[in-house]
């Protein structure tokens, strides 16, 4: 047991500097896993230096099985997935235990940019044209303008999926919808998340009372190609394969996706009943 009702999970790889700047000096009032991807850099170490619990991977698994590997070791209530260039406040744990008390499913901050702009970190549906959108490519920017969803303080939205950079759950919930997908190296991963989470009747939200900062540099935002593009280009294979909903409109994305079709944008009510948390699914780690 970790003593904490909270653990928080952050996958690394060559984030020894990143680590330096977002996490020193800061009161965690939690038990901080970090899963180090066999990092060519000091980064496991740096993150015990910081107070982390550290798992090392003897080679790079990528984003899925990395966050999998730590949940697999934590007996927390509630565990968070954090980006290694995240700031948490640590102010916001008590917002989101009430939320996922009441709602359950998966729930995010509102991030914001390093300039204090709120970051659209909640989306819409995923729609290819949209993807195409929220790069700016007209006019599907236009068609697609509900696509980015911010939530501002007093608010919290219902969202298709959420930004993995922050996302929450009940540790029993997360297990019982099955973890994050294993075929997801890196990309797309947060998109199937949220799409499952609603299939499996777990509402997925955004609340605008949670605002952390989230130092965001997407590799991929240059059209210069690198790895990060192949990675990103064979998770969209992976995803549209498996949600084709998405890319030729058939069937129907409101049919597979009922009831997130139904609440995407609306407000999330005050209250719900809560109902009993799932039996995990996965063996307790061995110590």
């Amino acid at each position: 047991m970790s003593g904490h009702p909270w653990s928080v999970v952050t996958v690394t790889y060559n984030s020894a500097d990143t680590l330096r700047r977002c996490w020193s000096n800061v009161h965690k009032p939690y038990e901080w896993i970090v899963v180090d991807n066999n990092s060519a850099d000091d980064s496991a170490a740096v993150a015990e230096e910081l107070g982390a619990r550290v798992i090392r991977l003897p080679e790079n698994v990528g984003f899925s099985k990395a966050n999998n590997a730590a949940v697999r070791h934590t007996a927390s209530e509630y565990v968070l997935f954090a980006n290694p260039d995240l700031e948490i406040g640590p102010d916001g744990f008590a917002t989101m235990q009430r939320h996922l008390d009441v709602h359950g499913g998966l729930v995010a901050p509102q991030l914001l940019g390093t300039d204090g702009i709120p970051q659209p970190n909640g989306r819409g549906f995923p729609y290819a044209t949209a993807k195409l959108g929220n790069r700016k490519i007209w006019p599907l920017s236009r068609m697609h303008a509900n696509y980015r969803v911010v939530a501002n303080p007093g608010e919290a939205v219902y969202v298709a999926w959420v930004m993995g950079a922050a996302v929450a759950a009940r540790t029993a919930d997360f297990v019982a919808m099955g973890g994050w997908n294993d075929k997801f190296f890196l990309y797309y991963e947060d998109h199937e998340l949220g799409l499952r989470a609603w299939r499996h009747g777990m509402p997925v939200a955004l609340l605008g009372d949670v605002r952390w900062t989230h130092h965001w540099a997407r590799a991929t935002n240059s059209f210069q190609w690198s790895r990060a593009h192949t990675f990103e280009l064979q998770s969209a294979r992976t995803f549209f394969g498996m949600f084709p909903e998405f890319l030729i409109g058939l069937p129907t994305a409101a049919r597979r996706n009922p009831q997130a079709a139904r609440l995407i944008g609306s407000p999330v009510p005050a209250q719900r009943g809560t109902g009993s948390a799932p039996t995990p699914a996965w063996p307790a780690a061995s110590s």
